[in-house]
C-alpha cells in the first residue's frame, strides 16, 4: 500500500464525528500496516525456521560460479532454469528406480506424497522469501530431488552405477560440489523421512547405515579426497542439523569444550614466513579435523610450535568453503568457525611463498595448478566479508602467536635472519664469520689457560720479568753477533 493511499485512509477515518474512537482505530491501523510491511520486507527476519538461504549479494558477486549450480537444481531457488533441464530427466530416472512399482517401495509412494502434503509448510518456511511454486509443483519438486538424492547415495554405497549408465564417475566431482551448495538444499527432514519410508533392508547382511552417514560419508571427500577412512558421523540432540550442508560443517567443527573456549581476537594473525622467521616450528597433523588447530610450547619453554591439519583444495572455486561460510553469515543459530578458519588461513598467507612453505611442510595439498593460484583462492574467499572477532574458536591460537613473535626472543631471531641469512650465499657468508669467530674465540681461551699454567709454575719474579720487562728489553743487533762469531774463529784457527 503507498504512502498516499494510507494518508487518505487516516484522514478519512479522522473525518468522522467520533473522534476519540476514530483516532483509536487510526492508531491501530498505522500499527498494524507497519508491522505487516516489515514482515513481507523482512520474511527471513521474522520467520526463525528459515535454514536455507540465498547468497548475500556481496558474496555472491566475489565467485558467482560457486554458489550457483551449472548442472543440476535441488530445491526451489533454481526450479525450472533452462540450463538445468537436462538433468531433470536424470532425476526422473532416479525417483523411477527408488519408487518402483514391481519393487518393495511401489506402496510406499502414496506414503511420502501424503507425509509432503502434511509438511508442506513447515517445508515451505525452510526457504527464505515467498517461493512462488503452487503446491503440486512444490511437492513434486520435493520428492522427485528428495529421491534422487537418497537413490544415489544408496547407489555409491553399494557401486550400482551400471543402473544408470547416463552418470558416469567423471561427473560425480561436479555433482557433489553442486549439491553441498547452499542454494541447492532440501530440508533435512523431509530427506530423513523420505529414507526411512524407503529402506528395505531390513533382511540385508550389511548393517544399515542412516541418511546421515551415507551423506556425511560422501560430502567428506569434498574436504579430503585422499582419506580412506570417514570419520564417525556425530550428531546431538542440542543442536537440529538443518540440511546437508550444515552435516557436514557439524561434523569438522572444532572439537572444544564448553562455549567459554571462544573469544575476542584481537588482530589477524601474522603470515607464515614471519612465524618461522621467528623461530615457531610449523607441524602438520593427519589425526585432526581441519578446524582442530593449536599453538604451544616445544621441547620446554625455548620452542613454540604452531600445529594444522592437512588442507586438500582441488575446487579452483572453493565451493565447499564459500557454501559454509555462507550459511555461518546467514545463520544465526550455527558459529562462524568455518569463517574463522578461513580468516586465519587469509592471514597465514601473504605470498606466494607462504604458499611454498605451507605446501613443504605437508599443510597445504592442492591441484590448481599453482601456488598463486592457491594465494588468489584463499585471499579471495574473505572478500567483503566482514569478520566476527568476538566469537573467535582461534582467539587463543592467535593472541599467543602474535604475543610470542613480539616477545624480544623471536624479534632478535628476527633481524638476524632479516640481516644475516637473507640469501645462501649471505648465510654462508655469515656462518664463515661465525666460525671464524668461534676459532678465534677459543684460541684465546687457550692462550689465556697456557698463560696461567706458566705462572703457577714458575716464581713471582721470572713471570714478572716475562710479563712486563723482557717485551721492551732490545735484541742483539745482528752485526754484533757475526762479529764476535769472526773473532772467535779466528782465535780457534791461530790456537791450532
Amino acid at each position: 500500500m503507498s504512502y498516499n493511499k494510507l494518508i487518505s485512509l487516516t484522514f478519512q477515518k479522522l473525518s468522522k464525528r467520533k473522534f476519540h474512537g476514530t483516532t483509536k482505530t487510526s492508531s491501530t491501523y498505522w500499527e498494524n500496516l507497519i508491522e505487516k510491511d516489515v514482515k513481507i520486507g523482512n520474511p527471513e527476519e521474522n520467520n526463525e525456521s528459515v535454514s536455507i538461504y540465498r547468497v548475500p549479494p556481496n558474496m555472491l558477486r566475489v565467485e558467482p560460479k560457486a554458489y550457483i549450480p551449472n548442472n543440476i537444481s535441488i530445491g526451489p531457488y533454481h526450479y525450472g532454469s533452462q540450463h538445468l533441464q537436462e538433468m531433470e530427466i536424470l532425476k526422473n530416472k532416479f525417483f523411477q528406480r527408488l519408487f518402483d512399482k514391481k519393487g518393495a517401495n511401489g506402496a510406499k509412494l502414496e506414503d511420502a506424497w501424503k507425509f509432503l502434503e502434511k509438511e508442506e509448510i513447515n517445508a515451505r518456511r525452510c526457504y527464505m522469501g515467498e517461493i512462488k511454486l503452487s503446491s503440486d509443483e512444490f511437492l513434486k519438486m520435493m520428492l522427485v530431488d528428495g529421491s534422487f538424492i537418497i537413490q544415489l547415495l544408496r547407489d555409491l554405497s553399494d557401486n550400482k552405477f551400471k543402473h544408470v549408465p547416463s552418470l558416469s564417475r567423471w561427473m560425480l566431482p561436479t555433482i557433489r560440489r553442486e549439491l553441498i551448495m547452499l542454494e541447492n538444499q532440501l530440508p533435512m527432514f523431509v530427506l530423513t523421512k523420505l529414507f526411512e519410508l524407503t529402506n528395505n533392508m531390513t533382511n540385508s547382511p550389511k548393517p544399515q547405515m542412516s541418511f546421515n552417514t551415507l551423506s556425511f560419508k560422501f560430502f567428506y571427500g569434498l574436504l579430503k579426497p585422499e582419506s580412506r577412512k570417514t570419520p564417525k558421523c556425530q550428531t546431538s540432540y542440542k543442536y537440529k542439523v538443518e540440511h546437508v550442508l550444515d552435516l557436514l560443517r557439524y561434523n569438522i567443527r572444532p572439537k572444544l569444550i564448553g562455549e567459554e573456549l571462544r573469544g575476542r581476537q584481537s588482530e589477524m594473525i601474522h603470515s607464515i614466513t614471519e612465524l618461522k622467521e621467528g623461530g615457531v616450528k610449523i607441524k602438520a597433523c593427519e589425526n585432526r579435523e581441519l578446524l582442530d588447530i593449536s599453538f604451544g610450547k616445544k621441547w620446554g619453554v625455548m620452542i613454540k610450535q604452531l600445529t594444522i591439519p592437512p588442507l586438500y583444495i582441488g575446487d579452483h572455486r572453493g565451493t565447499v568453503f564459500r557454501n559454509i561460510v555462507a550459511f555461518e553469515k546467514c545463520h544465526k543459530r550455527c558459529n562462524p568457525d568455518m569463517t574463522n578458519y578461513m580468516f586465519f588461513l587469509n592471514g597465514l598467507i601473504n605470498s606466494t611463498n607462504d604458499v611454498s612453505v605451507l605446501h613443504y611442510k605437508g599443510i597445504i595439498h592442492h591441484s590448481l595448478g599453482s601456488d598463486e593460484h592457491v594465494e588468489e583462492l584463499i585471499n579471495n574467499i574473505t572478500k567483503d566479508i566482514v569478520p566476527d572477532m568476538n566469537e573467535s574458536y582461534l582467539y587463543k591460537v592467535v593472541n599467543d602467536a602474535n604475543d610470542y613473535l613480539s616477545s624480544w626472543r623471536a624479534g632478535l631471531r628476527v633481524a638476524i635472519v632479516h640481516n644475516y641469512l637473507t640469501s645462501w650465499a649471505v648465510g654462508l657468508s655469515t656462518f664463515g664469520a661465525f666460525l671464524a669467530l668461534y676459532f678465534t674465540f677459543i684460541q684465546a681461551i687457550c692462550e689465556i689457560k697456557n698463560t696461567f699454567s706458566t705462572m703457577k709454575e714458575a716464581k713471582f719474579s721470572s713471570v714478572f720479568k716475562g710479563l712486563f720487562i723482557l717485551p721492551f728489553d732490545d735484541p742483539p743487533h745482528s752485526p754484533e753477533i757475526h762479529h764476535v762469531g769472526k773473532d772467535h774463529d779466528v782465535s780457534t784457527r791461530s790456537a791450532s
